[in-house]
């Protein structure tokens, strides 16, 4: 389902679905916004600081640039970054998915 997100709290009413503990209406509009907003903020400061560390990162250890430029070739990208991250998140939970399918309770991951 797909909602407009000025009204998804008047959606889910029509829909029939409730969030546990929230009235249905706009104290579901309210505490959904509330929430999209907790997670939003974080997410932006984390996505934005991961971008400018690359130039952090050349201004105090100036032998990460190559070629000695300003615009010189970053041994660290912000991409390149996220695409580890990423990578290094899936595998754990690949492995942890494998262990679980062999029979093993316990889980890798702290969650």
């Amino acid at each position: 389902m797909l909602f407009a997100q000025q009204n998804y709290g008047e959606n889910l009413k029509r829909a029939g679905a409730q969030i546990p503990g929230v009235s249905r209406g706009a104290p579901t509009q309210r505490y959904l916004t509330k929430v999209l907003r907790r997670i939003t903020l974080p997410g932006a400061v984390f996505l934005g600081t991961i971008a400018v560390l690359p130039f952090i990162l050349t201004a105090l250890f100036p032998f990460l640039s190559m070629g000695g430029s300003q615009a010189g070739l970053f041994l660290v990208s912000s991409s390149g970054l996220l695409i580890v991250v990423g990578t290094v998140r899936e595998t754990f939970f690949n492995i942890d998915a494998e262990l679980k399918l062999h029979g093993y309770e316990e889980s890798l991951l702290v969650r």
